[in-house]
């Protein structure tokens, strides 16, 4: 679907169920977003994107190494994050890597391809991205990919506690590029 140097992001697929609940499985890569999920959620997750796909035109897309077609994780675009947040009629890029990829290039790579692909497909004014303060690897992404802090959008995610270590979220934003 959408072609780099090194990756393809393209439409979920069943056989991805597997290698992404491997990824998913890692404390590591889910220690910012509540803990590994079960297989169960994993699968539900997959078919959400599938749902967000079909009724959006882009999702959260399935990101494939391209010189051995292994599975890295997710990164792509979805509209509405949180029902009650500033965010929840956004346009929101998001990813989630293999922590054997993290450091290589791969998720800016990634990111760089789906805002491109939002701005060549969407008539949105801006695309945003949020995380915890403490996720400094995925806020500094945003900050080399061209986003700046939009604490105007900052919010307390509805699925945790308030005070909760994971429930204050900081939002970046990145404005379409003027048009010549």
């Amino acid at each position: 679907m959408i072609e780099t140097a090194r990756v393809t992001l393209r439409p979920w697929r069943d056989d991805d169920i597997e290698p992404f609940a491997a990824i998913c499985s890692d404390p590591e890569v889910m220690a910012h977003l509540g803990g590994p999920p079960s297989y169960a959620e994993v699968e539900a997750m997959i078919e959400r994107q599938h749902v967000v796909q079909a009724a959006q035109g882009h999702c959260f897309w399935a990101v494939e190494r391209r010189d051995d077609g292994a599975l890295l994780g997710f990164c792509g675009l979805r509209i509405g994050g949180h029902a009650g947040t500033p965010v929840s009629d956004e346009l929101e890029i998001g990813w989630r890597l293999a922590r054997h990829a993290w450091g290589q290039g791969y998720a800016r790579e990634a990111a760089i391809a789906s805002i491109a692909w939002g701005w060549a497909h969407t008539d949105r004014h801006r695309i945003v991205a949020w995380t915890v303060p403490a996720n400094t690897a995925s806020w500094g992404l945003m900050r080399r990919i061209g986003m700046t802090a939009a604490p105007m959008l900052d919010f307390n995610h509805p699925g945790f506690p308030v005070g909760h270590p994971l429930g204050r979220h900081i939002v970046y934003a990145i404005d379409r590029p003027a048009r010549d």
